[in-house]
């Protein structure tokens, strides 16, 4: 009998990060919505708090087409011309 392990070793990858600002003061801030239970709810309150206790300018909302897909090209090419920073949300 020959058994036969079907599970291979997970190779290390290295995670290149985005710069991060070193002060959200005067910064927009972009807020995606995934469209599950409660993300908007929660994305707005973030937005609220990055408002008054950071100092972002703005905190505007786009939402996905649903939660199973990568944000859509528009919503990307509009966070990219209207945005500092952009926070991503889930719900449940």
């Amino acid at each position: 009998m020959e058994l036969l392990d079907p599970t291979l070793e997970a190779q290390a990858q290295s995670i290149a990060w985005a710069p991060r600002p070193t002060a959200l003061s005067g910064k927009r801030v972009a807020l995606i919505e995934n469209t599950k239970y409660n993300s908007d709810r929660l994305l707005e309150r973030i937005g609220e708090i990055l408002k008054t206790e950071y100092g972002a300018s703005e905190a505007r909302m786009w939402r996905k087409r649903n939660a199973s897909v990568p944000a859509h090209e528009q919503i990307i090419e509009e966070v990219k011309k209207t945005s500092d920073v952009m926070v991503a949300g889930i719900g449940d």
